[in-house]
């Protein structure tokens, strides 16, 4: 993969420019965007303007060391990669080139249910922790064969997303043309096809890579391909995760559960009595429900209710290592670095 000059990226603004030009306008805009009126989204971000320093100078700073641990795995500071879906339309390289660099920064990786490449390929990338974020699009069979998969790889926790009762209204998809890009017929795709032949880069690593990946870690019992990317949406009106469903994944599932999406006192302490070893406070990078609060304002409630009891993270707004800072000064939490804006 080509090396970017440090004079180019000092920052995550930085990597968003470069990206939003490598990319069609709906790829980047997936990546990028949110729900409805994108409210959430940009509060998740401006929130961490709330919250200031309060230095205390004219003492001694000797070596700074960053390493802390989560779910009893040692990582090299306090941030790790939450789940992007997706990542293979960006990317021929996708979760795999994404795993691999988390393991080479010595921090961890969440792989998406609604990812290009097997999950066992990820796994065996990185150097790091490696969870696997679950949803139960496929049913419940093609579930139980995914954390069976993900047992057997070497993945030491899972990650149930409990936010996604519907696919969120994000408004960019239908005006780039999203829908007909990935399912529809040629005159379909022709008002949208120019965003895609301005990048001849992105188009050629694209087609060499076999096109709209399907996916590989969706199997319903039966089947040797994944489950095709453009059902998605269906598959996740059909299967809304409950408390009831953490029971029977307990059962097939003895290792570490977190639980993702949480923004109340009610909730956090849910998921704790469920036996969750973590929560993670996240709105979902705002791609969810438009209006909720941010999620660095809802960590301080969350860690209230929970009182220690269970390891909490968060998620969305973090932009810099200030960010990263400012969250514990709201508790104890650590952080799951997003996507460019926000989470899958």
């Amino acid at each position: 993969m080509k090396k970017l000059s440090p004079s180019r990226v000092v920052n995550i603004a930085d990597l968003r420019s470069i990206a939003e030009k490598r990319v069609p306008k709906a790829v980047f805009d997936y990546l990028d965007g949110g729900a409805e009126g994108e409210v959430t989204l940009r509060e998740n971000c401006r929130a961490f303007g709330d919250i200031t320093f309060r230095p205390r100078h004219a003492v001694a700073v000797g070596d700074c060391d960053l390493r802390t641990t989560v779910l009893g795995g040692e990582i090299s500071f306090p941030a790790i990669l939450a789940p992007v879906g997706y990542s293979r339309l960006m990317h021929p390289g996708g979760e795999v080139e994404a795993a691999r660099a988390a393991g080479e920064a010595g921090t961890g990786y969440i792989l998406s249910t609604i990812s290009g490449h097997r999950l066992e390929n990820v796994k065996a990338a990185t150097k790091g922790p490696a969870w696997y974020q679950l949803y139960l699009v496929g049913g419940r069979e093609a579930a139980e064969g995914a954390i069976e998969r993900a047992r057997n790889a070497g993945f030491s926790a899972l990650v149930i997303t409990i936010d996604t009762p519907v696919a969120g209204m994000r408004e960019r998809d239908p005006r780039n043309g999203t829908p007909e890009l990935l399912t529809g017929s040629i005159f379909a795709k022709l008002p949208f096809l120019p965003q895609v032949l301005a990048h001849p880069g992105w188009l050629t690593a694209f087609l060499l890579d076999g096109g709209v990946p399907r996916l590989e870690n969706v199997l319903a019992p039966g089947e040797t391909g994944g489950m095709p990317m453009l059902d998605v949406g269906t598959a996740l009106r059909k299967s809304v995760v409950t408390w009831v469903d953490i029971h029977w994944i307990r059962q097939v599932w003895s290792g570490p559960i977190v639980i993702k999406g949480i923004l109340t006192a009610d909730d956090a302490r849910r998921a704790v009595d469920e036996g969750a070893a973590a929560i993670s406070v996240s709105n979902h990078g705002g791609r969810q429900l438009d209006g909720v609060s941010a999620a660095i304002a809802a960590l301080p409630e969350v860690l209230a209710a929970v009182n220690g009891k269970t390891e909490v993270l968060m998620d969305g707004g973090v932009r810099r290592g200030a960010d990263i800072v400012k969250a514990p000064g709201r508790g104890r939490s650590r952080r799951c670095g997003s996507r460019n804006r926000n989470t899958a």
